[in-house]
Formats: structure tokens, sequence, C-alpha cells
């Protein structure tokens, strides 16, 4: 991708905590700052709701033959809905 100059000014604090934040991810702080808005703008979060898809697609069964199990033992459906007579 192609990569763009921004200059931005904020107040010493600001930039110092910037520095600071990188230094401790190991990172540039124009890295840093790209993460914060990539963050921002739903980038990381749409990136983890696929990747926790993709997880529990490939491990369903398992948490089917955990959770379900645990289900019929409570007398619940795989909604988790009581089943009847056993109030």
């Amino acid at each position: 991708m192609a990569k763009t100059q921004l200059n931005v000014r904020v107040d010493e604090d600001t930039a110092r905590a910037a520095r600071e934040r990188a230094l401790e991810r190991g990172m540039s702080v124009n890295r840093y700052i790209e993460e914060l808005v990539r963050q921002d703008t739903g980038e990381a979060g749409h990136t983890f709701v696929e990747a926790a898809a993709d997880f529990m697609k490939q491990y369903e069964s398992v948490f089917v033959e955990e959770f379900g199990a645990a289900r019929e033992g409570r007398g619940e459906d795989s909604a988790g809905h009581r089943s009847e007579g056993r109030h």
C-alpha cells in the first residue's frame, strides 16, 4: 500500500505518551498511530470478528460436544430452553 505523509501537531505530553507507548509495544510512533486509527475505524474489530468466526467454525464440533452435553444434563435444548416436564 502506498504511504502518504501526514503531519500533525500535538502537545508535548501527548507526543511523549505516544513515544512511550510505541516503545513499550516495540514499534515506531508512526506504526503506533496507524494502529490506533485502524482500531478507531473498525478494521481491527472486523479482523477480530472474522478470526473468531473462523475459530468457531473450526472447533464447532468440540463446542457442541462440550457444551451441548452440559445443556442436555440440565434438561435444556440447543437454544438453552428448559425441556418440558423438567422444571
